[in-house]
């Protein structure tokens, strides 16, 4: 009798999840229209000079202008490719970083935690910390009439190429937002067909 309790407990729970899982989905579509899910591919680009560093993610994520973060790094000299720096190296860079970001208001708390998140090494085909976006498209007679963004992802540096399986030739804005939230930084904010609404 204990046992069939705790199943029948078990089972009305099973229930209600299932019931609230139903709830949360996407509302039904119009006849004919059908929902696909997107895929995002790049987004992780960086300039020239930068090195592979994302500087915009970083910049912002200080709060301060890409210029300013770029003037800052131009005087610190890193180690050699697979070597790690000395010790004097590594206060005296940070120093250098310090004196030019310090009088933005960027604390070396701050300095760290932002440096350490979007650290990551580039010769070995690895990518700093990031979140891929999620969205759906809304399809009708083969044409995307509009998106749904479930998640806006993070760590874009560049504006992602958007597909969409069985779609020819997608045509997408896409718009990114920055800012000091590492959660949201680089993340998609605005995501609309061209042709639709």
């Amino acid at each position: 009798m204990k046992s069939l309790n705790v199943r029948t407990v078990f089972l009305l729970l099973a229930a209600a999840v299932a019931s609230s899982s139903l709830q949360a989905e996407s509302p039904v579509l119009p006849a004919g229209v059908a929902r696909v899910p997107v895929v995002f591919t790049g987004g992780h680009d960086t300039e020239g000079q930068d090195r592979g560093r994302p500087v915009n993610l970083i910049a912002a994520a200080l709060g301060v202008p890409a210029e300013v973060f770029r003037e800052a790094f131009s005087h610190v000299k890193p180690a050699r490719a697979g070597t790690a720096p000395e010790p004097n190296q590594v206060r005296e860079n940070k120093a250098a970083l310090m004196d030019a970001l310090g009088k933005h208001g960027v604390t070396n708390d701050r300095l760290d935690t932002v440096s350490n998140y979007y650290r990551y090494a580039r010769g070995r085909n690895e990518l700093w910390t990031h979140r891929d976006a999620v969205a759906n498209a809304l399809v009708k007679d083969g044409k995307v009439t509009s998106f749904e963004l479930v998640d806006a992802g993070a760590g874009y540096s560049s504006v992602p190429q958007v597909t969409v399986k069985g779609v020819k030739d997608v045509r997408a804005k896409v718009e990114l937002a920055f800012g000091k939230d590492l959660a949201k930084n680089g993340s998609v904010v605005v995501l609309k067909a061209q042709d639709g609404k």
